[in-house]
């Protein structure tokens, strides 16, 4: 992990702790919210890649009912530099992970998987439609979309990224 002093403006600002763990915590509060169940860890490796590239942001389908197989197929462009991206920001997630834990946004169940307490986050609101409101809700929009997958495994397997 590249030293604070060492960060460029923009990683310091994309890449923050507080915004990877802003960013897992919608995903897995909608994850869980739409399932019952809590998100796969492993998931917050494939939200942050997915909803911090623009390009690829813009090109998330609109509706859950997109299947993951047909959205990879229609979108060589953005699934080709996914594994690269997913890789890149591995430590910065981590990151972001251990963050959300030690100030209650995330919490681990008894099986692993992660669960949001966006309650401390109440009041602090993002400035309407800027880049971060939209990576933040497209966050959401995935951890619900990822529920439409049984096995985490399918999810990496037809993303190209290794777990």
């Amino acid at each position: 992990m590249t030293s604070w002093s060492e960060r460029s403006r923009t990683q310091a600002v994309m890449l923050n702790p507080a915004l990877l763990a802003t960013i897992t915590a919608n995903a897995a509060d909608q994850y869980q919210t739409t399932s019952g169940n809590a998100m796969p860890w492993t998931y917050s490796f494939i939200v942050a890649p997915l909803v911090l590239h623009r390009g690829t942001r813009d090109a998330l389908p609109r509706t859950t009912r997109t299947n993951l197989n047909a959205w990879v197929a229609e979108h060589p462009v953005e699934h080709a530099g996914l594994a690269r991206r997913a890789l890149s920001l591995r430590d910065s997630v981590r990151e972001g992970i251990r963050f959300g834990l030690r100030t209650g946004m995330l919490q681990v169940d008894r099986e692993g998987g992660l669960l949001a307490s966006l309650a401390s986050g109440k009041g602090h609101t993002l400035e309407r439609d800027s880049e971060v409101q939209q990576i933040v809700a497209r966050a959401g929009f995935v951890g619900k979309w990822l529920t439409k997958i049984e096995q985490p495994a399918t999810v990496f397997v037809v993303l190209g990224v290794t777990p």
